[in-house]
């Protein structure tokens, strides 16, 4: 179902849902990844980022506590601030600092706020809640000529145009391959006991002037980098400490050559389709 998670809806009400027998048999998990992450339409959709965050939310734990559905959050590295240069980890008990008046704060202290409202739910309602604070993630199907750093630079690469790193080529980030992800996700939501909020994605510090090298070296491409902006939403964020998770038997198995090749596979098997849209 394409649905607005910012306006009210009853999943009861849709024909298509029958086979379903939602009445009956109701709904036993959800999944809430919904909210903007378009980093050069950012400042387009600060408003639904907001809504997202809030009332967004509120119709998600409201379907939660109807019919005691476990209800997992996808937050976001970002509650734990800008990076520290004197310490690039980030454990789960750590207090991030941010500036809620700042200009990307309908998504930073947006996804705290979000926090707070899964936990609230579970301390007033009994809902089981999951809360996962998701590191940057890549794979195939992002969204292109978006920002997304991985998508455009391969599309590039193999038209042999310039890589544009907006940041600079020593912006720092890691990278969880997409199905590792998933995998840290299902691990999470299936586990037996609720152990708090909890860190997934890569431990690997990154420069995207290196990566970007590695793909115009894989793409045997003739393109060029060069510095792009530097956008509200693309920060250098912390890097996460993944103890907590791997007690779950989760570790990121995808190494980044072997995630760039099948994302790079699958923009070349799909570029005339991506490009067209």
């Amino acid at each position: 179902m394409r649905l607005d998670i910012n306006e009210s809806f009853d999943l009861e009400k849709f024909s298509e849902l029958g086979p379903f027998k939602i009445p009956f048999q109701g709904i036993q998990e959800i999944y809430h990844l919904a909210c903007p992450t378009s980093i050069k339409k950012f400042e387009e959709y600060k408003i639904q980022t907001l809504l997202s965050n809030s009332l967004g939310n509120y119709y998600i734990l409201e379907l939660a506590k109807k019919y005691r559905a476990k209800a997992l959050f996808a937050s976001s590295s970002v509650v734990y601030g800008k990076r520290d240069s004197s310490d690039l980890y980030e454990s789960e008990d750590e207090i991030g600092v941010i500036d809620q008046l700042s200009e990307r704060a309908c998504y930073d202290e947006g996804k705290r706020f979000s926090e707070t409202m899964f936990e609230t739910y579970k301390q007033v309602h009994g809902i089981d809640t999951r809360i996962v604070r998701i590191f940057r993630t890549y794979g195939p199907r992002m969204p292109l000529f978006d920002g997304h750093l991985i998508p455009d630079f391969i599309l590039n690469a193999l038209d042999g145009k310039d890589l544009v790193l907006n940041g600079g080529k020593d912006f720092s980030t890691s990278l969880c391959y997409i199905t590792d992800v998933i995998d840290g996700l299902v691990r999470i939501m299936d586990a037996k006991e609720n152990t708090g909020a909890i860190n997934l994605g890569s431990d690997v510090d990154l420069h995207i002037g290196t990566i970007a090298e590695q793909i115009i070296d894989m793409t045997s491409s003739s393109s060029k980098m060069v510095d792009g902006q530097n956008f509200a939403f693309l920060s250098e964020l912390s890097l996460p400490h993944i103890e907590k998770v791997k007690e779950l038997g989760w570790f990121p198995l995808i190494r980044l050559e072997d995630g760039l090749k099948r994302t790079i596979e699958y923009m070349k098997a799909n570029k005339i389709l991506l490009t067209s849209l």
